[in-house]
């Protein structure tokens, strides 16, 4: 099993690395398109660094992943190993902080710019919708203003038959009552005209909102887009304030405090007790005017009371800075960026598990955890081995020499010889 596996790392040699130098190649093109938004200046230095930034990138990762894959798999230290892990998360670490980030913002960054485009446009549109309330809430007071019109006319009308003083004619309260109505008329007529510019303002500011969505969802450039609709936020951020100076109720609490503080009872013209009828119904009529004028000072005053609407200015982002700023919303795309830079750490760890299962074969088994198959297999081994050995014994043994050449006439006495040692 060993030998398989050590033929499989070998033969997937190069298809490791046909495979590691595909990755660092993804990751360099992605974080070229990612960094070449963030960059200004002259064309050609702008590609010409986001060229040199994406091969750096691509260079890096391959070379960072190569030598894991080299060391990791046969460092059996546990501490060296473990050294070696540290390593390998701190580069993944560095791989995101200068790559992944910009491969996210190449895969979503226009998504993300029309995310922040949406949500610009939905704040605006409160905006817009709140500045409107406030403005319509003064018109909330022109029914008010005409039914306390209406009420002193027809008071007047009935003073000319001698309804209140009991004598008829347009005397004094007449008058009086006359020129209460006409005021609150006056202001009626006030409100009305502002309502009126109230409804082409909101019409206006709809246009510009709808303006704005319409860009979200064209398919032009991005860029091009966001800056149309920069210049349509400033012109609606016109038209809320617009709104916001429209509104009469200003106008209507100094309409309300006017009536008591420029109230001026007329002198009674009439000839005995009707000077003091006339003088009893203009009493009456002030404590009307006053009562009527502290309801429309109240309710000016709850409406001034409401915040003023402060639309935030549009800021434009770079694709970077909104996939950042809406990266919940762009989880899958971050995790293929990732991906891209942190896959050939799978590799690594199939390679360390592959290691580990060869070495393990190869180191000689106990007897006692030995099966009958593996002892079988080990006899039949060493059966091999000895038979070899003899083999080659008998190959390399010199041949025994003819009878003849043994014989003794052939053979020297070497008695002499030892005689001449002994002497």
């Amino acid at each position: 099993m060993s030998l398989v596996l050590r033929e499989g790392v070998q033969r997937l040699e190069v298809t490791t690395r046909v495979t590691l130098g595909v990755l660092a190649l993804a990751s360099g093109v992605y974080t070229y398109l990612g960094v070449r938004d963030l960059l200004n200046g002259n064309a050609t230095v702008v590609v010409f660094a986001a060229v040199i930034y994406a091969v750096a990138v691509s260079v890096g990762i391959y070379a960072f992943w190569t030598y894991l894959m080299r060391f990791l798999p046969h460092v059996r230290d546990g501490w060296s190993r473990g050294l070696l892990f540290a390593c390998m998360a701190l580069g993944s670490l560095m791989i995101v902080a200068m790559s992944a980030w910009l491969n996210a913002s190449a895969l979503a960054g226009a998504a993300a710019i029309q995310q922040h485009l949406s949500v610009t446009v939905q704040s605006y549109t409160r905006d817009l919708d709140q500045a409107h309330n406030n403005a319509l809430a003064a018109q909330g007071l022109l029914p008010d203003i005409q039914m306390a019109s209406t009420r002193f006319a027809k008071l007047a009308d009935a003073e000319r038959g001698g309804s209140l003083t009991g004598t008829s004619g347009s005397g004094t309260v007449v008058q009086l009552l006359t020129q209460m109505s006409a005021q609150l008329d006056n202001l009626a007529k006030e409100v009305g005209q502002s309502g009126e510019k109230v409804k082409a303002l909101y019409e206006q500011g709809g246009k510009h909102i709808e303006r704005m969505r319409t860009l979200i969802s064209d398919r032009g450039p991005i860029n091009e887009r966001s800056d149309n609709f920069a210049r349509e936020t400033m012109s609606l951020m016109g038209v809320i304030a617009s709104l916001q100076q429209t509104s009469v109720a200003p106008a209507v609490k100094r309409a309300a405090d006017g009536l008591v503080s420029g109230f001026i009872a007329p002198a009674a013209g009439g000839r005995g007790d009707l000077a003091e009828r006339q003088t009893s119904v203009v009493g009456k009529v002030e404590q009307a005017v006053a009562a009527q004028a502290k309801a429309l000072s109240d309710t000016a005053d709850k409406i001034l009371a409401r915040p003023a609407i402060e639309p935030q200015r549009f800021q434009s982002l770079s694709t970077a800075e909104a996939v950042l700023r809406y990266a919940g919303d762009f989880i899958p795309s971050w995790a293929g960026a990732i991906s891209i830079d942190l896959m050939p750490a799978v590799l690594v760890f199939i390679l360390c598990v592959v290691h580990a299962n060869v070495r393990r074969e190869a180191e000689p088994a106990e007897t006692d955890t030995m099966s009958a198959a593996q002892l079988l297999a080990a006899l039949r081994i060493a059966r091999e081995v000895e038979s070899a050995s003899h083999g080659v014994s008998a190959v390399g043994t010199v041949p025994p020499a003819p009878a003849a050449l043994l014989s003794e006439e052939n053979v020297t006495p070497i008695s002499g010889v030892r005689t001449a040692k002994k002497d």
